[in-house]
């Protein structure tokens, strides 16, 4: 799973291309035009009062870009950033540590801030709301407690698990802002972009061709048009035409909405095994041999995205969208009580 090509988590391969194709301006970030507009009012009205902007937390599925934002929300208001990720700051001194670091309108850039323990989490409270921390000294009867002052500073929270961070951390936040997926005309910009940077000829129906398999995230499109680059490189005269993105595309079996044999495995299991559904999220993932919360994290999103399956209180449901995509019968192997039940369910 974790090697997808089609994932929108970060893969080894991406860590030395992302920084190299990451815009550094807004001028040049696509998409998320309502993002974009309200950040660069923010970032403008904080530079005329010579203050931080608020500070921002930005949600969304992986591969969007909100790292990408964060470090432009850095170079726009001319000002240092520190990154780290949740899991990595263990105890409240690591906190501490970080923000008592910080100099006068630096942003402190924390990725899957829904990962933070909450002992850590508390440390940030005071620190985001009046700038300073609470801090601890000694042990026992000779501990006492001292606020060290900070100097004004943003935090820039991203996360995947909206859901999963607290009510008190969330609303401390002045700014938030839910990153969308991107169209397919938007993805072809990105990746024309991409392909400049990295010096590959190209005609725009291959750029297309990839941009509609890219599931609405740049990271997958990027990743892709790397292979498609490497087809072209090697067998077609470094030029990705529609012909080569088709048959590059087709090799690495990625179908045109970018589903792959992973995503075909989970509705083949749901039409062939049980009839369409419903089924439990537990019946699926054995079925396939994959954890319950893979299947419910990385795999269903998508496919409820383009209306492949439901969830229903009963369990999961393959649509007649399904049936069309995989070319199935809508009656294929049902019984005509569970034909009567999924036209209830549509």
């Amino acid at each position: 799973m974790a090697d997808r090509l089609v994932s929108g988590d970060s893969l080894e391969e991406d860590l030395s291309n992302d920084n190299h194709l990451r815009p550094k301006s807004f001028a040049n970030y696509i998409g998320q035009e309502s993002v974009k507009s309200n950040l660069t009012i923010s970032i403008e009205a904080a530079k005329q009062r010579s203050e931080p902007i608020d500070h921002v937390l930005l949600y969304g599925p992986p591969g969007l870009g909100k790292t990408t934002l964060s470090n432009i929300i850095s170079n726009e208001m001319g000002a240092q950033i520190k990154t780290t990720a949740g899991p990595a700051i263990e105890r409240a001194g690591d906190m501490v540590s970080l923000l008592t670091q910080m100099q006068e309108n630096d942003i402190l850039f924390i990725d899957e801030i829904h990962r933070l323990n909450r002992i850590v989490e508390e440390v940030l409270y005071p620190a985001m709301e009046d700038y300073f921390v609470t801090w601890v000294v000694d042990q026992g009867l000779k501990a006492r407690s001292m606020n060290l002052q900070l100097k004004p500073f943003t935090l820039i929270g991203a996360t995947t698990r909206y859901g999963l961070m607290s009510a008190p951390l969330r609303d401390r936040f002045g700014s938030i802002f839910r990153l969308e997926f991107y169209n397919n005309e938007e993805m072809a910009q990105i990746l024309e972009r991409t392909a400049r940077i990295l010096e590959v000829e190209f005609e725009k129906d291959g750029i297309i061709e990839i941009a509609k398999r890219s599931r609405g995230t740049p990271r997958v499109g990027n990743r892709l048009l790397r292979r498609v680059r490497d087809f072209a490189q090697i067998k077609y005269n470094n030029f990705i035409s529609q012909d080569v993105a088709l048959t590059a595309l087709d090799t690495l079996k990625i179908d045109n909405l970018g589903l792959d044999n992973t995503d075909i495995s989970v509705l083949k299991c749901l039409i062939e095994k049980f009839e369409g559904g419903p089924v439990g999220i537990d019946t699926i993932a054995a079925s396939i041999n994959e954890a319950p919360e893979t299947i419910e994290d990385v795999y269903e999103p998508y496919l409820l995205q383009l209306g492949f399956i439901d969830r229903t209180k009963r369990g999961r449901v393959a649509t007649s969208r399904a049936y069309k995509h995989l070319e199935y019968d809508l009656d294929f192997g049902k019984t005509s009580e569970t034909i009567q039940t999924q036209l209830d369910f549509d």
